[in-house]
């Protein structure tokens, strides 16, 4: 969440999504009732280190590393919130002085913390001890998130196995002394809450979500028949198209699968955020594609759309509505409509936080197409038209790859020097490789999650890259160690270029 939002909550008072804590040098003590409440009702946002008049008062900064890691580590503890809810907080900086953002989801179990209920209310966070009424939190949760519907006959073997190393690289990436990788594969999708015992019926098993983040294809064909997300180019040919993507498989790699539909298809610029270089298209089609992804309404077969459009990028997605009409980002209030995997993707980094992607795609767009506003409209079906460059037709449809990232000199060189290397590869690893090594070429000394993050390859795709442009004598790496090097252009390629 930006500085500039912490701040308009800092003017507002505390209330049923808001909580102030003072926190000098340690975690305040009902801490956790708070975040159970807000986990059990609508969601909400707490800042440490601010008084209940909303004053700052700061975190010691000696301390403010500790209470992170307290934080992070006894989020995944059940013995202090059952089931477990990991959360990281945010560091920001005002008036000088350090606090912690928490923002905190709905979640679409019901939580208790020291094996006590907590419910939220304008008046601050309640005990229910009442069954009745912990039973009516327990079924709204249940009957309004259907991500949690149970499987018992679902098991580990209907899981695709290579997709867990991968999840553990990728959460290493994004954080290295993350809690979940110090456990099983088991023990990890149980605290990520993909497994839960359902307290009526007595049964235990995997969940929707678990089937949809990690099983294999058929396994989730036979659970939901009806799942597709259908990726399209219609600019040349109207009524049919000029390109598709049928894209019918794990949320995982579904995810990998339309970024790559994205970056074929879609022109790229290079955007400046204080000494780092990133990727625009990358930036704003990893938020609309993570939207699409977890926050469909997936017992819903209404068809999940993405269509390029000359001009714009169309989506239509099944949705379970919070609001009815065209979003107000003054007045946004997010709302997750799959925390379970909203959460799983927020450990994997394709997610930032809560409603971030509104918001990015809103900051980020006029850079990149310089013209238009993106839209978004809730209702039966959750709706964005996202504007594109005015750009020609044949660049979107064939040249998406390198039509904005290899522009002008370095694009030249770059993909001459591709074309010399792998003159027998296809074309469409010719255009990756090349948008690999302009890449490189604008941020010479980056480490693969870098790039990972500006290109949106997988791991194992960009490793064989990098291998390939280094074994072309293209780049280099220099250094001593993985984490202090980093890629080059190789002398002769840079002569080349200057």
């Amino acid at each position: 969440m930006s500085i500039e939002t912490v701040k308009i909550l800092l003017h507002e008072k505390e209330n049923i999504r808001l909580e102030f804590k003072e926190a000098k040098t340690a975690l305040p003590t009902n801490l956790f009732e708070s975040i159970c409440a807000m986990l059990n009702r609508d969601g909400g946002d707490i800042l440490l280190g601010v008084a209940d008049d909303g004053t700052v008062v700061g975190i010691d900064p000696e301390v403010v590393e500790t209470l992170v890691i307290n934080l992070v580590n006894l989020s995944n503890n059940a013995q202090k919130i059952d089931p477990p809810f990991i959360l990281f907080p945010l560091k920001q900086q005002i008036e000088g002085k350090l606090i912690l953002h928490i923002q905190i989801p709905s979640s679409s179990q019901l939580h208790k913390t020291a094996g006590v209920v907590f419910d939220r209310s304008n008046d601050g966070d309640f005990r229910v001890t009442n069954p009745a009424q912990i039973a009516d939190l327990y079924n709204k949760k249940r009957s309004h998130f259907t991500e949690n519907t149970l499987y018992p006959f679902l098991s580990f073997t209907d899981f695709k196995p290579e997709l867990f190393p991968k999840i553990r690289n990728l959460i290493r990436s994004n954080h290295p002394n993350h809690p979940w990788l110090a456990l099983t594969d088991e023990q990890m999708l149980q605290k990520a809450g993909l497994w839960k015992l359902d307290f009526q019926t007595g049964q235990s098993g995997y969940t929707l979500a678990a089937a949809l983040l990690l099983g294999k294809d058929e396994v989730i064909q036979q659970i939901l028949p009806h799942f597709k997300i259908d990726a399209l180019v219609r600019i040349n040919d109207l009524f049919r198209y000029d390109d598709r993507a049928y894209i019918q498989t794990n949320l995982i790699e579904a995810y990998e699968q339309l970024m790559d539909f994205v970056a074929k298809h879609l022109p790229d610029k290079f955007f400046q955020i204080g000494d780092q270089r990133i990727s625009l298209r990358t930036h704003i089609f990893r938020e609309i594609v993570a939207n699409i992804i977890v926050h469909r309404e997936y017992t819903n077969a209404h068809p999940c759309t993405f269509v390029i459009k000359k001009g714009s990028v169309e989506t239509e997605n099944a949705n379970n509505a919070h609001g009815d009409g065209f979003i107000d980002l003054k007045h946004f209030v997010p709302f997750p409509k799959n925390p379970t995997i909203a959460k799983f993707f927020i450990q994997l980094g394709r997610v930032d936080e809560l409603g971030s992607g509104v918001i990015n795609v809103n900051r980020f767009i006029q850079e990149y197409a310089e013209r238009g506003e993106p839209t978004f409209s809730e209702g039966h079906t959750f709706k964005m038209t996202i504007p594109l460059p005015a750009i020609d037709e044949d660049i979107v449809v064939t040249g998406g790859v390198t039509g904005g990232v290899t522009g002008g000199v370095t694009g030249g060189v770059n993909e001459e020097a591709i074309a010399r290397a792998f003159e027998r590869t296809p074309k469409g690893i010719k255009e990756k490789l090349s948008a690999l090594l302009s890449a490189i070429a604008v941020n010479e000394g980056g480490r693969a999650p870098e790039y990972i993050k500006i290109l949106s390859f997988s791991e194992r795709t960009l490793e064989r890259y990098l291998q390939q442009l280094k074994e072309a004598g293209l780049i280099e790496f220099k250094g001593d160690a993985p984490k202090t090097g980093g890629y080059y252009l190789t002398k002769k390629l840079r002569n080349k270029l200057d």
